[in-house]
């Protein structure tokens, strides 16, 4: 049974392959922005893509598929960083980066293949931004920035539907009217902006000016340069439909001559006790947070997995701990499952649910009612088979409970989040090793802390 999913594009249920003579299936989604640690909405998005990544090997092998994910380490986000804590924006990208990479190791993401970086690619975004002066589809402004001329591309707003009146009203969001004053058009958008006294350290030599990329042009010109001029499948969340992935093709299409991405897929947003998360109501969840509970990173994979993709999914800490209780159930049924001798064709349910459209809820259906027929109907290889899929691991236990932060590291933690604040870094570098010492490490994060024991 072929992979079928859903094409944002076309708005229909499309087969997956590869359109490339050499067989393998090109596949880019967009990774984060490195200014805070991802919290468990990023990770819905970046769990789907992982089942697709593990779909796409078991159909076509793992040598003939190709996963690129971008990370973005420059924008207004990562910018505002590096002014509040005064410290280089590559340490700091370096930083989170490493935070990512254990985030997505813990819940059994594969890794991509290549995961280039905005900074490390300023050459090829200058490169594609020139061309697209030279054929007319930007212009430049007095101060140096470039913008792309969104009329000069007539199928635009075709991937999110947007007609003329929506792109004039998102043109006068906050941060569009920032620039308004040089753009031709309101719903133009930045490939290149001009340095501001704001920006500090963080800009590069281009011919117009110096500066920085806009956020859009990184993934056309890692695209290009990682993947070819068109690829198999582009994703992302459902809230990088408008304006990024709009950007994108009219940016690179404009470049290139020939249509980006054969398929589009994109998945939906996640909610926390039936809301949408903020820092503000409390429920915005890192995986820090959850496994400080004594949830393990796999209950948490399979809670962020047990809706549709294409829905929203309500996400709560009573989803967590009925994870826990699923995983526990496999766990033990695998130990008691036979090498040989069950039946292999009774968990080809649980695959043929995720080929078609990544049905998760249908698949874990499937699965159970397997299980439910006990460990002597199915077959080993085919149960690790379908736990391949779905990217479980059933060996790994479960984290310990958060200790109790002693009330001298929380007066120390203060003192030091307040020396930084301040700006008084000698003071903030020396009660941080007395944090150390005492066995603890204070992790900084956006707007505040964490002391985890070392």
């Amino acid at each position: 049974m072929a992979i079928r999913l859903y094409d944002s594009l076309t708005r229909e249920l499309r087969e997956l392959k590869p359109g490339s003579a050499d067989g393998v299936f090109r596949f880019y989604n967009c990774g984060p922005t490195v200014y805070a640690p991802a919290h468990i909405g990023n990770f819905r998005t970046f769990l789907v893509n992982d089942v697709i990544r593990r779909l796409l090997e078991l159909e076509f092998g793992a040598e003939k598929v190709r996963h690129v994910r971008n990370l973005t380490d420059v924008d207004d986000k990562t910018i505002r960083r590096v002014r509040e804590e005064g410290r280089p924006l590559r340490e700091i990208a370096r930083e989170l980066t490493e935070k990512f990479h254990a985030d997505c190791d813990a819940l059994n993401c594969l890794r991509p293949h290549e995961e280039p970086t905005a900074t490390d690619h300023i050459a090829e975004q200058i490169a594609m931004i020139d061309r697209l002066v030279e054929k007319g589809h930007a212009y430049v402004t007095g101060d140096g920035s470039v913008y792309f001329k969104v009329d000069s591309f007539p199928s635009y707003g075709r991937v999110s539907r947007l007609n003329e009146r929506q792109l004039r009203a998102g043109a006068t969001s906050p941060a569009a009217a920032a620039d308004a004053d040089e753009k031709e058009d309101g719903s133009d958008f930045a490939l290149w902006k001009a340095w501001k006294p704001e920006d500090g350290d963080v800009a590069w030599d281009s011919p117009w000016s110096r500066g920085r990329p806009g956020w859009h042009i990184e993934c056309s010109a890692m695209i290009r340069r990682h993947l070819g001029e068109t690829i198999d499948l582009h994703t992302g969340g459902v809230d990088l439909l408008f304006p990024h992935h709009e950007n994108e093709i009219a940016q690179s299409e404009a470049c290139n001559g020939v249509s980006l991405a054969r398929h589009w897929y994109h998945s939906e947003h996640l909610l926390v006790d039936g809301r949408k998360m903020s820092k503000s109501l409390g429920n915005l969840y890192t995986l820090d947070d959850l496994t400080g509970k004594g949830l393990s990173p796999m209950s948490v994979r399979y809670a962020l997995l047990a809706g549709h993709p294409r829905k929203q999914l309500n996400f709560t800490l009573d989803s967590l701990h009925a994870a826990e209780k699923a995983l526990s159930t496999l766990q033990t049924y695998h130990a008691a499952l036979r090498d040989s001798g069950g039946d292999p064709i009774l968990f080809a349910s649980v695959l043929h649910a995720l080929q078609d459209d990544l049905n998760l809820p249908a698949a874990l259906g499937a699965l159970f009612t397997v299980v439910h027929h006990g460990p002597e109907a199915g077959e080993r290889t085919a149960f690790e088979r379908a736990m391949f899929a779905l990217g479980l691991k059933l060996d790994v236990p479960k984290s310990p409970a958060r200790l109790e932060v002693p009330a001298a590291i929380t007066e120390l933690a203060e003192a030091r989040w307040a020396a930084k604040k301040a700006r008084d870094f000698k003071t903030a570098d020396a009660l941080r090793g007395e944090i150390h010492a005492a066995g603890w490490e204070m992790r900084d994060q956006k707007d505040g802390y964490s002391v985890e024991p070392l």
